[in-house]
């Protein structure tokens, strides 16, 4: 070992002499590697953004004058609202559905069980496209009492409209997804704290609401910011039932005018400009509930 005590320092400092050999003295040896890779992948994005800025297909003077484009617009908004209302609902019916799973009562257990494997096991775009067509299986739908009397009856087309359509295609699938989710963060909770808790005499409302969800969230929270993304991305979907979200209303304009891709460069700037912002918000809402909880 080649360390020297330095008995001439001062209280307080270290006693290692130059030549120690301790861990805080090793010294970062040069990887030029690692330089060599950063070049490259740098030199490659440069060439490819140049390659895509310059390409005179793009048009960016369309580009420019579509970004607000009135029916452009409409169709972000269109977007945004399917967003927020398929989430909204599918982590409500998430939330039913993973309490359910978790029953020990199978007369519960397993139609939330059924669901969840019907809804995970086929594509969103077939769900899709069988809400639209609703009416050729079912006709018209009707409130009657079991083996009496019709009370109220509406035509299938009349109510299965392609907004409803939409809704229930991407909230209902979103439900099996976010009960898994859920039932996830519930499951990581250990089972020993709720059982300390009733031993305190608390009731089961307040061990859920007040020990299970809060520790719970940490685990249910960056998931779900990652469905909220990958919702407002799959709401593009429904451009295929007609419906006038962002991409079918970019449709529409290159239609007429045979821009196709300085619209479709359009979509792609509105599309990453709000789930840029979704990505902040994420990562806010997890610094948040992990507060104290970091290693």
């Amino acid at each position: 070992m080649n360390a020297h005590v330095n008995a001439d320092a001062p209280p307080g400092t270290a006693a290692w002499a130059p030549g120690r050999t301790d861990a805080g003295a090793a010294v970062r040896r040069p990887r030029p590697g690692l330089w060599i890779l950063t070049a490259v992948v740098v030199v490659i994005a440069a060439r490819m953004a140049y390659g895509v800025i310059t390409n005179p297909t793009v048009e960016w003077a369309v580009v420019g004058r579509y970004l607000t484009f009135p029916t452009v617009l409409h169709g972000l908004a269109m977007t945004l609202e399917l967003t927020v209302l398929a989430m909204v609902l599918g982590t409500a019916g998430g939330v039913v559905l993973a309490l359910l799973r978790m029953s020990r009562t199978p007369v519960l257990r397993v139609p939330a069980d059924a669901y969840v494997w019907f809804f995970r096991g086929t594509p969103v775009l077939v769900q899709l496209i069988l809400w639209y067509n609703l009416s050729i299986f079912i006709p018209k739908i009707s409130i009657a009492v079991p083996f009496g009397p019709e009370l109220a009856s509406w035509q299938t087309n009349d109510l299965i409209t392609p907004f409803v359509a939409s809704l229930l295609g991407l909230a209902l699938s979103e439900a099996a997804y976010m009960c898994e989710i859920v039932r996830g963060g519930l499951l990581s909770v250990p089972r020993g704290q709720s059982e300390a808790a009733q031993t305190l005499g608390l009731s089961r409302t307040r061990i859920f609401s007040h020990i299970v969800l809060p520790q719970a969230m940490r685990s249910i929270v960056p998931p779900t910011g990652n469905q909220v993304i990958n919702m407002l991305k799959g709401t593009s979907l429904v451009s295929v039932i007609a419906m006038s979200d962002l991409l079918y209303s970019v449709q529409a304009v290159y239609n007429q005018n045979y821009k196709t891709i300085p619209l479709l460069v359009v979509a792609c700037i509105w599309y990453l400009a709000v789930t840029s912002v979704l990505y902040l918000g994420q990562t806010w809402v997890e610094r948040r509930f992990g507060r104290g909880h970091r290693p």
